[in-house]
């Protein structure tokens, strides 16, 4: 049986964080978070699903950038919103 590749990865480079000291609209706004995400695709640090503004989710949606993946120290996966699955 052969993985499938998830093909949402073609968008992912090797972006520098935008605001590499958290969530760029939480920063402006005050709020807190407990877990990061990077869009691979144009660098924006936005807050997880588990927030309240959910940040990544909504930036991912709002400009159409596919695929998420974690900004937590020692973390290493990727998720795809089109897919609903870890690319």
């Amino acid at each position: 049986m052969t993985a499938t590749v998830d093909p949402h990865l073609m968008y992912v480079r090797n972006v520098l964080p935008r605001t590499p000291q958290g969530c760029e609209e939480c920063l402006v706004g005050g709020s807190s978070w407990p877990h990061l995400r990077l869009c691979p695709r144009c660098g924006h640090v936005g807050c997880c699903d588990s927030s309240p503004m959910r940040h990544a989710s909504r930036h991912a949606h709002a400009v159409g950038d596919p695929i998420v993946e974690s900004y937590e120290p020692g973390e290493n996966w990727r998720w795809c919103y089109v897919d609903q699955a870890f690319a």
